[in-house]
Protein backbone atom coordinates (compact mmCIF):
# COMPACT_ATOMS: atom_id res chain seq x y z
CA UNK A 1 0.00 0.00 0.00
CA UNK A 2 1.43 3.37 -1.03
CA UNK A 3 1.07 6.17 1.48
CA UNK A 4 0.40 9.70 0.26
CA UNK A 5 2.92 11.87 2.09
CA UNK A 6 0.65 14.92 1.69
CA UNK A 7 -2.36 13.18 3.28
CA UNK A 8 -2.53 15.59 6.21
CA UNK A 9 -2.73 18.65 3.96
CA UNK A 10 -6.18 20.10 4.51
CA UNK A 11 -6.71 18.20 7.78
CA UNK A 12 -4.57 20.20 10.21
CA UNK A 13 -7.59 21.81 11.84
CA UNK A 14 -9.44 18.49 12.18
CA UNK A 15 -6.32 16.87 13.66
CA UNK A 16 -5.93 19.59 16.29
CA UNK A 17 -9.67 19.67 17.00
CA UNK A 18 -9.67 15.92 17.79
CA UNK A 19 -7.13 16.47 20.57
CA UNK A 20 -8.59 19.77 21.80
CA UNK A 21 -12.05 18.19 22.10
CA UNK A 22 -10.73 14.94 23.58
CA UNK A 23 -8.42 16.88 25.89
CA UNK A 24 -8.00 14.13 28.48
CA UNK A 25 -6.99 11.69 25.74
CA UNK A 26 -4.42 14.27 24.67
CA UNK A 27 -3.12 14.66 28.23
CA UNK A 28 -2.86 10.89 28.63
CA UNK A 29 -0.82 10.61 25.42
CA UNK A 30 1.30 13.61 26.44
CA UNK A 31 2.02 11.98 29.80
CA UNK A 32 3.15 8.85 27.97
CA UNK A 33 5.49 10.82 25.72
CA UNK A 34 6.86 12.71 28.71
CA UNK A 35 7.43 9.48 30.65
CA UNK A 36 9.48 8.16 27.72
CA UNK A 37 11.54 11.33 27.34
CA UNK A 38 12.02 12.36 30.96
CA UNK A 39 14.81 9.95 32.04
CA UNK A 40 16.82 10.38 28.82
CA UNK A 41 19.49 12.83 27.69
CA UNK A 42 17.57 15.52 25.83
CA UNK A 43 20.26 17.78 24.32
CA UNK A 44 18.92 17.41 20.78
CA UNK A 45 15.54 15.88 19.93
CA UNK A 46 13.91 15.29 16.54
CA UNK A 47 10.16 14.77 16.21
CA UNK A 48 9.50 12.78 13.03
CA UNK A 49 6.00 13.45 11.75
CA UNK A 50 5.68 16.39 14.14
CA UNK A 51 2.36 17.40 12.61
CA UNK A 52 1.08 20.74 13.88
CA UNK A 53 3.56 20.82 16.76
CA UNK A 54 0.72 20.43 19.26
CA UNK A 55 2.60 17.88 21.39
CA UNK A 56 5.89 19.75 21.12
CA UNK A 57 4.27 22.97 22.31
CA UNK A 58 2.64 21.16 25.25
CA UNK A 59 5.90 19.42 26.18
CA UNK A 60 7.59 22.80 26.45
CA UNK A 61 4.76 24.56 28.27
CA UNK A 62 3.88 21.77 30.72
CA UNK A 63 7.18 19.94 31.23
CA UNK A 64 9.93 22.31 30.11
CA UNK A 65 11.14 19.91 27.39
CA UNK A 66 12.18 21.84 24.29
CA UNK A 67 11.83 19.91 21.02
CA UNK A 68 13.34 22.31 18.49
CA UNK A 69 13.50 20.08 15.42
CA UNK A 70 10.73 18.45 13.42
CA UNK A 71 10.32 16.51 10.20
CA UNK A 72 6.91 16.69 8.53
CA UNK A 73 5.64 15.92 4.99
CA UNK A 74 2.53 18.13 5.22
CA UNK A 75 3.17 21.79 4.47
CA UNK A 76 -0.12 22.70 6.18
CA UNK A 77 0.96 20.99 9.39
CA UNK A 78 4.51 22.31 9.18
CA UNK A 79 3.32 25.90 8.91
CA UNK A 80 1.39 25.58 12.18
CA UNK A 81 4.28 23.78 13.90
CA UNK A 82 6.65 26.58 12.89
CA UNK A 83 4.33 29.09 14.56
CA UNK A 84 4.50 26.92 17.69
CA UNK A 85 8.28 27.15 17.75
CA UNK A 86 9.43 24.00 15.95
CA UNK A 87 12.03 24.26 13.17
CA UNK A 88 10.47 21.97 10.58
CA UNK A 89 12.08 20.30 7.60
CA UNK A 90 9.61 19.21 4.95
CA UNK A 91 10.13 15.52 4.27
CA UNK A 92 9.25 11.98 5.26
CA UNK A 93 10.89 9.40 7.49
CA UNK A 94 11.82 7.00 4.70
CA UNK A 95 13.57 9.21 2.16
CA UNK A 96 14.74 12.40 3.89
CA UNK A 97 18.51 12.42 4.26
CA UNK A 98 19.13 12.95 7.96
CA UNK A 99 22.60 13.80 9.24
CA UNK A 100 24.38 10.80 10.75
CA UNK A 101 24.66 10.65 14.56
CA UNK A 102 23.00 14.03 15.04
CA UNK A 103 20.32 13.45 17.69
CA UNK A 104 20.08 12.14 21.25
CA UNK A 105 16.42 11.25 20.78
CA UNK A 106 14.24 10.69 17.74
CA UNK A 107 10.57 9.99 18.33
CA UNK A 108 7.70 9.12 16.01
CA UNK A 109 4.49 10.10 17.80
CA UNK A 110 1.69 8.46 15.81
CA UNK A 111 3.76 8.71 12.65
CA UNK A 112 4.41 4.98 12.10
CA UNK A 113 0.76 4.49 11.14
CA UNK A 114 1.41 6.54 7.99
CA UNK A 115 4.69 4.95 6.89
CA UNK A 116 4.62 2.31 4.15
CA UNK A 117 8.09 0.86 4.86
CA UNK A 118 8.79 0.85 8.59
CA UNK A 119 12.14 -0.89 8.20
CA UNK A 120 13.46 1.78 5.87
CA UNK A 121 12.13 4.62 8.04
CA UNK A 122 13.48 3.21 11.31
CA UNK A 123 16.88 2.53 9.73
CA UNK A 124 17.02 6.13 8.55
CA UNK A 125 16.25 7.34 12.07
CA UNK A 126 18.70 4.87 13.61
CA UNK A 127 21.54 6.26 11.48
CA UNK A 128 20.71 9.79 12.68
CA UNK A 129 20.98 8.81 16.35
CA UNK A 130 24.12 9.29 18.38
CA UNK A 131 25.57 6.20 20.01
CA UNK A 132 23.59 5.71 23.21
CA UNK A 133 20.70 7.70 21.74
CA UNK A 134 17.11 6.54 21.84
CA UNK A 135 14.40 5.83 19.29
CA UNK A 136 10.84 6.17 20.62
CA UNK A 137 7.88 4.82 18.64
CA UNK A 138 4.38 5.71 19.81
CA UNK A 139 1.11 4.83 18.10
CA UNK A 140 -2.18 2.91 18.19
CA UNK A 141 -1.67 -0.88 18.12
CA UNK A 142 -3.77 -2.69 15.53
CA UNK A 143 -5.00 -5.19 18.12
CA UNK A 144 -5.97 -2.59 20.75
CA UNK A 145 -9.53 -1.39 21.36
CA UNK A 146 -8.74 1.81 19.45
CA UNK A 147 -7.13 -0.20 16.65
CA UNK A 148 -10.20 -2.42 16.34
CA UNK A 149 -12.47 0.65 16.46
CA UNK A 150 -10.57 2.26 13.59
CA UNK A 151 -10.54 -0.96 11.58
CA UNK A 152 -14.30 -1.21 12.04
CA UNK A 153 -14.81 2.44 11.04
CA UNK A 154 -12.67 1.89 7.96
CA UNK A 155 -14.71 -1.18 7.03
CA UNK A 156 -17.96 0.73 7.62
CA UNK A 157 -16.62 3.66 5.58
CA UNK A 158 -17.31 6.15 8.35
CA UNK A 159 -18.76 6.63 11.81
CA UNK A 160 -22.42 5.72 11.56
CA UNK A 161 -24.01 7.78 14.35
CA UNK A 162 -26.42 5.12 15.58
CA UNK A 163 -23.69 2.51 15.94
CA UNK A 164 -20.55 4.46 16.82
CA UNK A 165 -22.22 6.71 19.39
CA UNK A 166 -21.96 3.70 21.72
CA UNK A 167 -18.39 2.79 20.73
CA UNK A 168 -16.34 5.91 20.01
CA UNK A 169 -15.51 9.25 21.69
CA UNK A 170 -17.93 12.11 21.02
CA UNK A 171 -15.62 13.46 18.32
CA UNK A 172 -13.95 10.47 16.61
CA UNK A 173 -10.57 10.68 14.88
CA UNK A 174 -11.06 11.98 11.30
CA UNK A 175 -12.14 9.06 9.12
CA UNK A 176 -10.01 10.30 6.22
CA UNK A 177 -6.89 9.84 8.36
CA UNK A 178 -8.10 6.48 9.66
CA UNK A 179 -8.59 5.20 6.11
CA UNK A 180 -5.09 6.39 5.14
CA UNK A 181 -3.39 4.55 8.00
CA UNK A 182 -1.63 1.21 8.30
CA UNK A 183 -1.94 0.03 11.88
CA UNK A 184 0.78 -2.21 13.30
CA UNK A 185 1.37 -4.43 16.32
CA UNK A 186 4.03 -3.37 18.86
CA UNK A 187 5.69 -6.72 18.20
CA UNK A 188 6.08 -5.89 14.50
CA UNK A 189 8.09 -2.83 15.47
CA UNK A 190 9.99 -4.81 18.08
CA UNK A 191 11.11 -7.24 15.39
CA UNK A 192 12.57 -4.37 13.36
CA UNK A 193 14.40 -2.49 16.12
CA UNK A 194 15.66 -5.60 17.91
CA UNK A 195 16.37 -8.06 15.09
CA UNK A 196 17.20 -5.75 12.15
CA UNK A 197 18.71 -2.72 13.88
CA UNK A 198 20.10 -4.66 16.86
CA UNK A 199 19.00 -1.98 19.32
CA UNK A 200 19.16 -2.71 23.05
CA UNK A 201 17.47 -1.98 26.37
CA UNK A 202 14.06 -2.12 24.69
CA UNK A 203 11.00 -1.50 26.82
CA UNK A 204 7.32 -0.64 26.38
CA UNK A 205 4.94 1.81 28.04
CA UNK A 206 1.23 2.28 27.42
CA UNK A 207 -1.81 4.44 28.12
CA UNK A 208 -5.50 4.69 27.13
CA UNK A 209 -6.19 1.41 28.87
CA UNK A 210 -9.87 2.30 29.27
CA UNK A 211 -12.31 1.52 26.48
CA UNK A 212 -12.25 4.31 23.81
CA UNK A 213 -15.65 5.68 24.80
CA UNK A 214 -14.36 6.21 28.37
CA UNK A 215 -10.81 7.43 27.66
CA UNK A 216 -11.81 11.08 27.79
CA UNK A 217 -13.42 10.73 31.23
CA UNK A 218 -10.10 11.06 33.07
CA UNK A 219 -6.36 11.45 32.42
CA UNK A 220 -4.47 8.15 32.69
CA UNK A 221 -0.99 7.66 34.09
CA UNK A 222 1.27 5.60 31.79
CA UNK A 223 2.09 2.05 32.82
CA UNK A 224 4.64 -0.51 31.68
CA UNK A 225 3.79 -2.96 28.89
CA UNK A 226 2.05 -3.05 25.54
CA UNK A 227 -0.85 -5.48 25.88
CA UNK A 228 -3.63 -3.27 27.29
CA UNK A 229 -3.24 0.27 25.99
CA UNK A 230 -4.82 2.05 23.07
CA UNK A 231 -1.58 4.01 22.74
CA UNK A 232 1.76 2.26 23.16
CA UNK A 233 5.37 3.44 23.20
CA UNK A 234 8.46 1.41 22.37
CA UNK A 235 11.75 2.84 23.66
CA UNK A 236 15.03 1.47 22.29
CA UNK A 237 18.69 2.44 22.73
CA UNK A 238 21.33 2.55 19.98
Amino acid sequence: MEINTKMFDGYADKYDQWFLTNNKVFESELKLLHACLNPLKKDKILSVGCGSGLFESALKNEYGINVEHGLEPSTDMAEIAEKRGVKVEIGDAETTQLKDEEYNIIYLNGCSTYIADLGKAYKNCYNALKKGGHLILLDVPVESAYGILYSFANYADGYDEKLFSRLAPALPYPIELVKSGIFHSPLEKLNIVRDELMMKNIRFMQTLVAHPIYTNDSVEEPIEGYDKGGYVALIAEK
